[in-house]
């Protein structure tokens, strides 16, 4: 079990932000601890990430502008290293303040030249969807290249008040009571993290025999869009919550060492379902609205449980999870 070359990479500066968006994948928050990736983490990042011959990276969290001291030293990190940063990842939050130019020129002049600016109606809920275009704006005044994550969503906001946050209510009203499903739907998420609940909202749910087969999950290890996050842990894409030592998974992964990775890797759902049953887990009667809804309750479960420690279990994510839905 290891991996051979690293494709894109994402890097997580941190996992709080001033947004709890109902589809993050890291349920990120205003609760989450205010760490911040540090000179050291990013230099043995790189360092690992050199070896396993990256072909670029990008930035995001969290917000990653809540510390821009901190967001200017990975930048000059990444330089230092010779990896390539494609952009940074920002909810805007900060459009409106005054020294946005500033911030702007100095990451131009740190090596920072694209910024992805969210804009949909997860967003919109904590911050004005004016504020992205006026941030855009700016690039364009300062050099800052820079598109919309997602352009599309911009006609429908606009029939929603863009100076002020707007609440789930205020949404229904402009866009429909199904607007929340809707764009799940457009952004094509995967439904873990916090985006569970929508799942668990709008999806019927399923016998837990339906959903029990022994196909391994490979992706653990894909590398397509994987993160590492602010304590340099590798997040396999779409499936966050789990997570291993991003040198480990260049070295190899010891048998016996992660075994609720090393279930789903080998033995699927079927596999992690056995092992929670070990452990006391009880499925719901109901049943679940997924096979990889039913996988993040059985890690959720064995995180939470905490005896025995399944170091590869993030249990503060599964926690964080459940919040501002």
């Amino acid at each position: 079990m290891k991996i051979s070359r690293f494709a894109h990479c994402g890097i997580m500066v941190n996992y709080r932000c001033n947004a709890a968006c109902r589809h993050c994948l890291y349920a990120s928050s205003p609760s989450r601890k205010g760490s911040y990736i540090n000179a050291e983490t990013i230099r043995s990042v790189c360092h690992t990430l050199n070896e396993g011959r990256i072909g670029s990276v990008h930035i995001g969290g969290g917000e990653p502008f809540l510390d821009f001291d901190g967001l200017l030293a990975v930048i000059r990190g990444l330089d230092a290293a010779g990896i390539r940063l494609d952009y940074i990842e920002t909810n805007a939050f900060w459009a409106k303040d005054p020294s946005r130019e500033e911030k702007l020129k100095k990451l131009l002049h740190a090596g920072a030249d694209a910024l992805c600016i969210s804009v949909d109606p997860f967003h919109a809920e904590y911050v004005p969807w004016e504020y992205p275009l006026e941030l855009a704006r700016i690039c364009e005044k300062t050099g800052m290249e820079y598109f919309l994550w997602k352009r599309e969503f911009l006609p429908s906001l606009r029939t929603a008040g863009g100076t002020q946050p707007q609440s789930r209510s205020d949404l229904e009203k402009a866009l429909g009571s199904n607007y929340i499903w809707k764009t799940a739907q457009v952004y094509r998420i995967g439904m873990g993290g916090r985006a569970v609940n929508i799942e668990e909202e709008f999806c019927a749910k399923k016998p837990v025999n339906d959903l029990l087969d022994d196909q391994s999950c490979r992706r653990l290890l894909s590398t397509d869009h994987f993160h590492v996050d602010l304590e340099g842990f590798f997040i396999p894409p779409g499936c966050t919550g789990i997570r291993l030592p991003l040198n480990k998974t260049l070295a190899g992964i010891e048998e016996g060492r992660y075994p609720v990775f090393q279930a789903l890797f080998s033995g699927g759902i079927a596999a992690l379902f056995q092992l929670a049953g070990k452990y006391g887990f009880i499925p719901e009667s109901e049943g679940y609205a997924s096979k990889c809804n039913l996988c993040f309750h059985l890690r959720r479960y064995l995180a939470e449980k905490g005896d025995p420690v399944f170091d590869e279990l993030d249990d503060d994510f599964y926690r964080e999870s459940l919040k501002n839905y």
